[in-house]
């Protein structure tokens, strides 16, 4: 079970604002949401049960909230990649290439809160993939939602999510052509896999996989 999590300095509003001011002990439920600079939400950081509130030494009128929590905490990478997305969504493509691993994995699931929002391109499209910095799964992820649906764009961030978007809806109408540019790079980082029954595929399976049933026809360069 997750630890409580303490909100310091919170400014209380609405219906909370009422709970505290009668005194009730039921104070409801609440989410943390991760704001860019503008104000707009980013992603959902916390959600959990209003145990306690104490008066808070940030300021008169604040209050510190404690949260039981029903969701988990997000990764220590969450701070990184949140502070690449700042100002919104990115304008300028592989922000996410100098994360880590779990860096590089957290900035799919903030990603996929972010879709294109536009209309599928047609079927027979070709896009290009930047394979310069593909040195593991989520990068390659990273990538070919980038290469689909710019900077900041998602195209899946598993196999079974890939299978999803390749129905429609996400950016991209199979079948379609994907230029694999810096292809080497994977080829070297993904080449070997330890054997474990979960293990992620290497790069020669990853390139089958893409073109089962003609749905993406690949081009190394």
């Amino acid at each position: 079970m997750e630890s409580p999590l303490r909100l310091l300095g919170c400014s209380p509003q609405g219906a909370l604002r009422t709970a505290l001011d009668a005194g009730e002990e039921d104070l409801g439920h609440a989410k943390v949401l991760r704001i860019d600079t503008s104000g707009r939400p980013l992603q959902s950081a916390a959600e959990g049960e209003l145990r306690a509130w104490i008066p808070s030494a940030r300021g008169p009128g604040l209050v510190d909230l404690t949260l039981d929590l029903w969701s988990e905490r997000p990764p220590f990478a969450a701070d990184e990649v949140w502070e690449l997305w700042t100002e919104g969504r990115p304008t300028e493509p592989n922000r996410w290439a100098r994360c880590d691993n779990e860096g590089r994995q957290f900035w799919l699931r903030t990603a996929v809160n972010h879709v294109h929002g536009g209309q599928d391109r047609p079927p027979d499209t070709t896009y290009h993939l930047d394979g310069r910095h593909i040195t593991d799964m989520a990068g390659f992820f990273c990538a070919l939602g980038e290469a689909v649906n710019g900077p900041g764009g998602y195209f899946g961030w598993g196999m079974d999510a890939l299978d999803d978007c390749l129905t429609g809806r996400w950016g991209a109408t199979p079948p379609l052509s994907l230029v694999w540019h810096d292809s080497e790079v994977a080829r070297r980082c993904l080449g070997v896999t330890s054997q474990t029954l979960h293990r992620p595929p290497d790069f020669e399976e990853l390139l089958a996989y893409l073109a089962e049933g003609d749905r993406v026809d690949v081009h190394l360069a």
